[in-house]
């Protein structure tokens, strides 16, 4: 046989393949790490002050009596968080309440927020006259808390509504009364101030401030019908006693006038009643005679006077009777809720 012909090499003319290169996971892991700790960071910054009143309601129960202020106050689900969170107190002494709230000389205080959502305290006001009270401050107190919660942008938009109402729309005197003391007592927290005492004592405000309330109370003239019904046991007994007041100026002056006509009447007596003696001592028997008649009409008259004017006396005396008692329990009203001064202790 021939021998075999020389073979031919084989030449792989194929493409080269590359080694695979080391996964990038390793260099992305850390920055989605990162990305996760960031996103951590600003979930947590978001929901800090959700975090931190989560911290300190947990385990909370509010009593009975302040559960039922809340609900009586027709507070929503945001606005008794707030008077939660603020863990509210109700004082029914004087000394105790004043251990938390500062003393007023210019006003009566019932109450105080202290800022940073760190305490709501109430004076529970004990008599049965001023019930209605309690109410009023406790929604008073909330929207001091309602307002540090505000944005600048809404603390801006509401502090121009308030402003604009005072300037414009307010003439209940008693609040504009209010507000002077917050312009003096206050001068930094009208503003806040303002926004608290319209909430819970003005009927009718312009809408712009309604819908305002109308985002922390389903229905605000609950809170204006407590108010008005306390202020009413102060207005009524102020009213009579200006009304007998006034009726005791008149009787006085029906007894001066009374007195004055007597003081006269007595006078004409005594000298009527010398002429009379003149006319028996000079033995004037038919002149002394013909007097007589006119001077006992005098006499009559003279004594229906002192009757009339007794009668006027009794009256006015009742009525100061009368008014002094009204007087006393509108003292004691005023003592119920004046947490001005502690009372001393007997020894």
């Amino acid at each position: 046989m021939p021998p075999s012909p020389n073979k031919t090499k084989i030449v792989l003319d194929l493409p080269e393949i590359a080694p695979p290169k080391p996964s990038r996971l390793r260099a992305v892991w850390p920055l989605l790490f990162l990305l996760v700790v960031l996103a951590a960071a600003i979930l947590l910054a978001l929901n800090k002050q959700n975090l931190q009143d989560w911290r300190k309601l947990r385990g909370y129960q509010p009593p009975a009596a302040v559960a039922h202020l809340a609900d009586q106050d027709t507070m929503n689900a945001y606005t008794q968080h707030l008077f939660y969170l603020n863990k509210p107190q109700l004082l029914s002494t004087v000394a105790s309440f004043r251990r938390y709230c500062p003393e007023n000389k210019d006003t009566i205080v019932l109450g105080c927020y202290h800022s940073g959502q760190n305490g709501i305290f109430i004076y529970a006001v004990q008599d049965a006259d001023l019930a209605g009270i309690q109410q009023v401050t406790a929604a008073h107190e909330v929207l001091h808390a309602v307002y540090a919660r505000l944005s600048t942008k809404e603390r801006t938009q509401l502090n121009s509504q308030l402003e604009d109402f005072y300037k414009h729309g307010l003439i209940n005197p008693r609040v504009l009364a209010e507000v002077k003391i917050y312009q003096k007592t206050e001068p930094g927290d009208v503003m806040d101030e303002m926004s608290c005492t319209f909430g819970t004592e003005i009927a009718q405000l312009p809408a712009p401030l309604e819908a305002y309330y109308q985002r922390y109370f389903t229905h605000r003239a609950a809170i204006v019908a407590y108010e008005q019904q306390y202020e009413g046991a102060f207005t009524t007994k102020q009213n009579a006693i200006t009304a007998d007041d006034k009726q005791l100026a008149s009787l006085k002056a029906q007894i001066t006038a009374q007195q004055a006509a007597l003081s006269y009447q007595l006078s004409q007596l005594n000298s009527d009643h010398a002429k009379l003696q003149s006319l028996q001592a000079s033995a004037q028997t038919a002149a002394f005679n013909a007097a007589v008649p006119g001077y006992n009409n005098e006499i009559n008259t003279y004594n229906a006077g002192v009757d009339a004017l007794r009668g006027i006396v009794t009256s006015y005396n009742q009525l100061v009777s009368a008014r002094n008692l009204i007087a006393g329990q509108l003292t004691t009203l005023d003592s119920a809720i004046d947490t001005r001064q502690i009372p001393q202790m007997a020894h």
